[in-house]
C-alpha cells in the first residue's frame, strides 16, 4: 500500500492487528504486523509502550509519543504532501497502546549511507567521518547528496534527532526515501546525532527555507497545539527556539561538541 493512499490513516487507525514477527535487533519492542480493516491490508510496525526501554536522559513512557509528534512535524516539513516519516498513528494494540506505522518496502540495492575505502566512494557522496577498519585499513563514512536526505537533515536538526542511524534512512521501492525510528527526538537539550553531516556549513537550499518558513507557520497556527498533547512545554520551547534559528541562519548546522555527533553503532 503506497503511503498516500487515502485507505491508510482510517487502516492504520482502526484495523485489525496481527502479530507476524519481530525486529530483534531494535533497542525497543518493535512488532511486524498485517493491519486490514473494509477489506483493505497492508502491512505495518507496532511499538507497544510497555516495549519502550528506559533511557536516562528520555523519560520513561514518552517514546511513542515522540514518534507521533515527529510524524506530525514531518507532514508540516512536506511541500509536495508527502512527509519524510511514513504515516504513523497512536492507538491500542495487542499489547496495549503504541505506535504503528506503515510499513515501507526497501531496496536495498540502493543504498544512501554506506562505509567505503577511499577510493571505492560514488561520485557527488559526501564523506561525514574518516575511520579505521577492523583490519586498521582506512574508511570513510559516507552518504548520497541526494536533495530528499538534505530534507531529512533539516527536518533531523528541527526534530532534534538523537538517533539517525544509516539503517533509519530507508530507500523504497518506488524511489522515495523515508526516515524512521524516530522515538528519541524533540528533547528539549541538544541531542542531535546523525549520519547525515555532509553538508556542513552550506546555506540551505530556497526551497528549503521556505520548507522552514511553512513550519514556523504551522507552529503558529495549531501545531503547537496538536504537538503539546505529546511533548512539555519546554520541549515545544525548544523546537519552536531551533526552528527560528534556522530561519535566522539557514545552514546546516555543525556539531555541538557536548556529546558524540554520531549515533552508535552507526548502522
Amino acid at each position: 500500500m503506497e503511503p498516500l493512499d487515502p485507505a491508510v490513516p482510517g487502516l492504520l487507525h482502526g484495523g485489525r492487528l496481527e502479530v507476524t514477527g519481530r525486529i530483534v535487533n531494535a533497542s525497543n519492542a518493535t512488532l511486524i504486523c498485517d493491519i486490514e480493516g473494509d477489506g483493505v491490508r497492508a502491512r505495518c510496525v507496532y511499538k507497544p509502550i510497555r516495549g519502550e526501554r528506559p533511557l536516562w536522559d528520555f523519560p520513561d513512557g514518552t517514546l511513542a509519543d515522540r514518534e507521533y509528534a515527529s510524524y506530525l512535524l514531518a507532514e508540516a516539513f512536506a511541500p509536495d504532501g508527502e512527509p519524510i516519516v511514513p504515516p504513523t498513528v497512536l492507538r491500542e494494540g495487542p499489547f496495549g497502546p503504541g505506535m504503528v506505522q506503515l510499513w515501507i518496502d526497501t531496496d536495498e540495492e540502493h543504498e544512501l549511507v554506506d562505509v567505503r575505502a577511499p577510493g571505492e566512494v560514488p561520485d557527488g557522496w559526501l564523506t561525514v567521518l574518516r575511520a579505521r577498519d577492523s583490519l586498521g585499513e582506512p574508511a570513510l563514512l559516507v552518504h548520497a547528496d541526494h536533495p530528499d536526505l538534505q530534507r531529512m537533515a533539516v527536518l533531523d536538526v528541527l526534530l532534534n534527532n538523537a538517533d539517525r542511524k544509516a539503517g533509519h534512512v530507508l530507500s523504497s521501492c518506488d524511489g522515495r526515501v523515508y526516515g524512521v525510528d524516530h522515538g528519541i527526538c524533540l528533547h528539549e537539550e541538544d541531542k542531535l546525532r546523525t549520519v547525515l553531516w555532509g553538508w556542513v556549513g552550506q546555506r540551505l537550499p530556497t526551497e528549503l527555507r521556505a520548507t522552514v518558513r511553512a513550519v514556523r507557520h504551522e507552529l503558529d497556527n495549531g501545531l503547537c497545539s496538536k504537538l503539546g498533547e505529546h511533548l512539555t512545554r519546554r520541549e515545544l520551547r525548544a523546537l519552536s527556539e531551533r526552528v527560528d534559528g534556522l530561519l535566522t541562519r539557514p545552514r546546516f548546522p555543525e556539531p555541538s561538541g557536548y556529546g558524540p555527533a554520531i549515533p552508535w553503532p552507526a548502522f
